[in-house]
This record gives C-alpha cells, sequence and structure tokens, in this order.
C-alpha cells in the first residue's frame, strides 16, 4: 500500500431558505504528513453564479471545474444540462475516466453531486457532502436544520466545525461561498 497519496478533504453544501452555501476545509495531506492548511477547494465560476467544490486530487478537480464551465458557457449557463453532459463524458471518455476526484457543483435553483461514475445526484434536504468528513459534515448539517432555526451559514459553520473535529483529513481552516 502507497502512504504517499494526498487524502481527504469536507466540502459540504447546504440550500436552506432561498440561499444556497458550499464550503470546504483547507487541508491537504500527503501520507501522514499534513502539507498544506489552507487551500482553496471552494470556487466560483461561469460569471460568479456558480460555485463548486471538490474532493480528490487537485489537478482532475481543476480539469473537471474546466470541462464544466466548458459545458456552461455552451449550453447557456444550464447547470443541469452541463452537469448532466459533464457526467456522461466523464463516463465515457477514456482520459476524463482515470480522474479521481469528485464535485458538487450548485447555482441559485439546483445542487448537485457529480462523480465519474457517471452521477448526477441532487440531494433530498437540500443537504449533500464528499470527501473522508462528509459523513460528519453531513450528518451535523442535518441535525442542524431540523432542529434549529440557525440559517444555512451557521449551520455551514458549524457543521464544518464538527467534520474538523472528527476527521483527522478535515481541519478548521474553512472556505465559504453563498448565492
Amino acid at each position: 500500500m502507497n502512504n504517499e497519496v494526498f487524502h481527504g478533504t469536507t466540502i459540504l453544501a447546504v440550500r436552506h431558505n432561498g440561499t444556497i452555501v458550499v464550503a470546504g476545509d483547507g487541508q491537504v495531506t500527503l501520507g501522514n504528513i499534513v502539507t498544506k492548511h489552507k487551500a482553496r477547494k471552494v470556487r466560483r465560476i461561469y460569471n460568479d453564479k456558480i460555485i463548486t467544490g471538490f474532493a480528490g486530487a487537485t489537478a482532475d478537480a481543476l480539469t473537471l471545474s474546466e470541462k464544466l464551465e466548458k459545458k456552461l458557457e455552451r449550453y447557456n449557463g444550464n447547470l443541469t444540462r452541463a452537469c448532466v453532459e459533464l457526467a456522461r463524458e466523464w463516463r465515457t471518455d477514456k482520459y476524463l475516466r482515470r480522474l479521481e476526484a469528485m464535485m458538487i457543483a450548485a447555482d441559485d435553483e439546483n445542487t448537485y453531486l457529480l462523480s465519474g461514475n457517471g452521477d448526477v445526484i441532487e440531494p433530498d434536504q437540500g443537504v449533500i457532502s464528499i470527501g473522508s468528513g462528509s459523513t460528519a459534515a453531513q450528518s451535523a448539517a442535518i441535525a442542524l436544520l431540523e432542529n434549529t432555526k440557525f440559517g444555512p451559514e451557521k449551520i455551514v459553520e458549524k457543521a464544518m466545525k464538527i467534520a474538523g473535529d472528527l476527521c483527522i483529513y478535515t481541519n478548521h481552516e474553512v472556505t465559504m461561498e453563498k448565492i
């Protein structure tokens, strides 16, 4: 088993009260060493109308982000169509199939998780996450959503803190974007 593999991240998206918030931690780990604390894994694309967050190999994730932006341009900003077309290409293209990353993409109306298996998943409860700390972050966000009157930013902030407290591949240097 090769220890020289980049691990982890946590990306969380919460849609609540007409607002979407996407956040990601900043930790990059190589084997058992933290190599970076403030990586930016959440970005705005397509004239700042779309927020993406990625987990996995950075170069692969950036390639996917560029591909998604090209699809958005081709389909006039239609996030649903762009995500479906990207997932189709990702699954069938010989080069793209090798990419090791997952992505969350959101606009003012839609939130999707995209994977190399051809998945384009829209969350049922407006909460979705990817990465090593995703189970903790998503569970915390759903519990906060159902049991508090917090807005989406506070829910994401608290859920990411919980994920950072529990997951050794997730830290508290969080980047947050909202629409």
